[in-house]
């Protein structure tokens, strides 16, 4: 399910992150980023902690082994992470 809020509903700032992001990758902004955009201090600041936490944060296996444990789940599911 997808929410029509996620392209509507932000602050300015963030709508000129989504221009920058848009101008410089020459793709839409993923709905992930928007999502963790949306009310953030409702889900996206605090989800934002938990996915550093576990990309970035003390682990046994390498950042570039988390990140592509994470590019094949994302593909295996058929989604844009």
């Amino acid at each position: 399910m997808r929410l029509p809020a996620l392209d509507h509903n932000h602050t300015l700032p963030t709508k000129a992150l989504f221009v920058m992001i848009r101008v410089m990758s020459k793709h839409p902004v993923p709905d992930v980023v928007k999502t963790l955009r949306y009310r953030p201090e409702f889900f996206g600041g605090h989800m934002s902690a938990v996915f550093q936490e576990v990309m970035r944060g003390t682990s046994e296996w390498s950042i570039g082994d988390r990140e592509l444990m994470a590019a094949y789940v994302s593909k295996t599911n058929e989604c844009e992470f």
